[in-house]
Parts: structure tokens; C-alpha cells; sequence
């Protein structure tokens, strides 16, 4: 078997080398494959996942309204909960002819706590179970993925505080742990609260200590030419500075998304005032695709690695040779039929002893319980005796005393039937001397 799958795989390779280009005498039809894929993308629509991480109160519930340019219906959420809660909505979305299936996670609470210190790890296990439940959907034997809803995250907006100071530590330590598992896309939210010069020093001082401190950002791509110039561009705008906002103002003769204040109005879609339209661009209209391709290829693919290798799956075995997956499935199920049977037989083993040790705390119990039973048999046998010899000794006094109560009434009646005759004869006496 492993011989067979060698000289296949020796077979792909050698074809994948020896590949001739040759030209084509007429046209044949296959130029139309790029409108094909689009025609059957469209039909089957797209799906976007976005992770909003953030304190409470930096408008991330607004932020995706504005981006959307629509208003998301939600419930409205609790912020008495012990920890970080996730909250996840799907919605359907048209554009044109193009169908988006969109969901949003929040994370309710994050930063509420006293302690912190967890606050990132009901993060990471939401974006494990849905890498864990795209890898168990690939590991069935009949597999649906063409129809399948894939949660996998693909960009994680982290809204920063506009403090004009520096990154908290609950935000490098939470990205840090985030990097390698999602697309992360820093914003400043609200980034009106901080004049312009405080707000360009701010982002240089997040960019100087992501990098100090290991942070991968995601960078917009800059291999395809036809958006390498405004990527490598945008690149440099990291962080953006947004604001958010789903009322209309009328400013001169149009109405646009802004905020009011005293002082004046912020509008969101001017790039002067923010960079809302730069995230848009660059989120959407530009490198959607590319997130999720990043999400799979990259970190999907890091998460289903290490997973596999944790199943001990490999590719190759100990002399760098390639190892099919059936050999790797083969092997794990030989080791584990012998730590099945190592089990079983240590169980079994263990099973005897147990019984044996039961046996003779049952044997022991029943020779103390013999013990105890003939000590109480003879303790009763001497109770009886006694009981015996004193009923014996009370019959004796009592027959004894019948015979003197027998000889005491006989007595009784002799003296009296004496005393009677002695009687008569005084009387008799008495008789004939009166007569005398």
C-alpha cells in the first residue's frame, strides 16, 4: 500500500514538472472561466464575519451601521455579566445583484471587570470553536461545505480608546493573543474626542508599541498590482481613526452622515475629518476577499495543523519520507488498538486483584462474623445455664417451702383438733361435777 501511494504521488509531481506550453490554433472557450467562477460566486452569494472587540461605549454597534449604511436590528444587551459574553447576529444584505450573508460579533462586557486579567480568553475559544466546527464539517465522510455556513471570523475590528496616550495593557495583551488566530484591524474609535496633533502622535504611539511588543496587524496585501499602490499606501494610515454616526445633516445643498457639536461638525464621510472612508475602502471595497482568504489559508490552516499534529497526524515519517494520511491514519489506529488493549488488559488485571482483595475482606469478614456468632452462641449457652440452675435452685425453695407450709398446716390442725378435745373434756368435767 505504502509503495502504491509513493508511485503516485512520484507520478502528480514528475506531471506537474514535464508540463509543455504549447499554442492554440483557435479559439477553444476557456477564456470564459473567470465569468463562469463570478457567475456561480454571485448565485451562491458570499459570506463576511467581523469581530468587534472593544470597552463598552466606543460605538461599535455604530460603527457597523455606518459601514453597512444600514441599521442593524439588536437586541439591547446587559453589561451586569460576570465576564466577556460574545454575541453573535447574522444578517442578509443586498447590493445590486450581489447577496452577503453577514455576521457581527460583539463582545458584551469586555473591559467592564475589575480584574481583566481573562478578559481575552473567551475571545480566542470563540474563534477556536468555529475554526473546530469548519475542521469537524472537512473530517466527515459526506461533507456539505458548498452549503455550508462558515463562521469563521475573518476581520477582527479592536477599537482603541481615544486617550491620546498610550495602548492599554488589556489591548496589547489581548491582540498579542489574537494575532495569529484572526485578521486584526486597529481603529481608534471616537476619534473626534482628540485634536488633530494629539491624534497623529496617538497613532504613531500605537504603531511604535505594537511593533516593540510582537503585535501582527493585518497588512493589506501588496502582490497584485492593481491594488498594490493603494495598499502600501493605506498600510501607513494604520491605525484609522473613525467616527461613527447614522444621522443625516444637511450641509449645504446635500445631506450627509455627521455628528453635531457646539464647535462645529464632524462629517464621516469627509477625509479630512476622518478616516472612516479609508476602513471602508480598504475592509470592503477592496481586500474582503483577501481576509478571507487570509482567514483560511493562514490562520485556519495554523489552527488545523496543530490540531492534526495534537491527533498525531504527520506528513512525514522519522527519514523525512512522505506519509500518506491512510498510513498516518493506520499507524494511530494500531497505537491506539495497543493502548486499548494495554488498558484493557491493565483494567482487567486490576479487576482481578480488586476481587481477590474483596474476597479476602469477605472471607475475613465472615471468619469474624463466625467468631462473633459463636462467642454470642456461647455466651448464650452460659446464660442459659444459669438461667437453668437458678430456676432449678427456686424450684428446690419452693418445693421446700411447700413442705413446711404442708408440715406448718398439719401441725395447725393437730393442735387444734387437740385444743378441741381438751375442750370437750373440761367441759364434760364441768358437767358431771354440777351434777354432783
Amino acid at each position: 500500500m505504502q509503495e502504491i501511494t509513493m508511485a503516485a504521488t512520484e507520478i502528480a509531481r514528475q506531471a506537474g514538472e514535464g508540463a509543455r506550453a504549447v499554442p492554440l490554433s483557435g479559439h477553444v472557450g476557456f477564456d470564459s472561466m473567470p465569468d463562469q467562477l463570478v457567475n456561480k460566486s454571485v448565485n451562491h452569494g458570499f459570506c463576511f464575519n467581523i469581530l468587534c472587540v472593544g470597552e463598552t461605549g466606543l460605538g461599535k454597534s455604530t460603527l457597523m451601521d455606518t459601514l453597512f449604511n444600514t441599521k442593524f436590528e439588536g437586541e439591547p444587551t446587559q453589561h451586569n455579566q460576570p465576564g466577556v459574553q460574545l454575541k453573535s447576529n447574522t444578517y442578509e444584505l443586498q447590493e445590486s445583484n450581489v447577496r452577503l450573508k453577514l455576521t457581527v460579533v460583539n463582545t458584551v462586557g469586555f473591559g467592564d471587570q475589575i480584574n481583566k486579567e481573562d478578559s481575552y480568553k473567551s475571545i480566542v475559544e470563540f474563534i477556536d470553536a468555529q475554526f473546530e466546527a469548519y475542521l469537524q464539517e472537512e473530517l466527515k465522510i459526506k461533507r456539505t461545505l458548498h452549503s455550508y455556513h462558515d463562521t469563521r471570523i475573518h476581520a477582527c475590528l479592536y477599537f482603541i480608546a481615544p486617550t491620546g496616550h498610550s495602548l492599554k495593557s488589556l489591548d496589547l495583551v489581548t491582540m498579542k493573543k489574537l494575532d495569529s488566530k484572526v485578521n486584526i484591524v486597529p481603529i481608534v474609535a471616537k476619534s473626534d474626542a482628540i485634536s488633530k496633533s494629539e491624534l497623529a502622535k496617538f497613532k504613531i504611539k500605537i504603531t511604535s508599541e505594537l511593533v516593540s511588543n510582537g503585535v501582527q496587524i493585518y497588512q493589506f496585501p501588496t502582490d497584485d498590482e492593481t491594488v498594490a499602490e493603494i495598499n502600501s499606501t493605506m498600510n501607513g494610515h494604520l491605525p484609522f481613526a473613525v467616527v461613527g454616526s447614522t444621522e443625516e445633516v444637511k450641509i449645504g445643498n446635500k445631506m450627509v452622515r455627521a455628528r453635531q457639536y457646539p464647535w462645529g461638525t464632524v462629517q464621516v464621510e469627509n477625509e479630512n475629518h476622518c478616516d472612516f472612508v479609508k476602513l471602508r475602502e480598504m475592509l470592503i471595497r477592496v481586500n474582503m476577499e483577501d481576509l478571507r482568504e487570509q482567514t483560511h489559508t493562514r490562520h485556519y490552516e495554523l489552527y488545523r495543523r496543530c490540531k492534526l499534529e495534537e491527533m498525531g497526524f504527520k506528513d512525514t515519517d522519522p527519514d523525512s519520507k512522505p506519509f500518506s494520511l491512510q498510513e498516518t491514519y493506520e499507524a494511530k489506529r494500531n497505537e491506539f488498538m495497543g493502548e486499548l488493549q494495554k488498558k484493557e488488559e491493565e483494567m482487567r488485571q486490576m479487576f482481578v486483584q480488586r476481587v481477590k482483595e474483596k474476597e479476602a475482606e469477605l472471607k475475613e469478614a465472615e471468619k469474624e462474623l463466625h467468631e462473633k456468632f459463636d462467642r454470642l452462641k456461647k455466651l448464650h449457652q452460659d446464660e442459659k445455664k444459669k438461667l437453668e440452675d437458678k430456676k432449678k435452685s427456686l424450684d428446690d425453695e419452693l418445693n421446700s417451702f411447700k413442705q413446711k407450709k404442708t408440715a406448718a398446716e398439719l401441725l395447725q390442725a393437730q393442735t387444734q383438733q387437740a385444743g378441741s378435745s381438751s375442750t370437750l373434756k373440761k367441759d364434760k368435767e364441768r358437767k358431771n361435777s354440777g351434777f354432783l
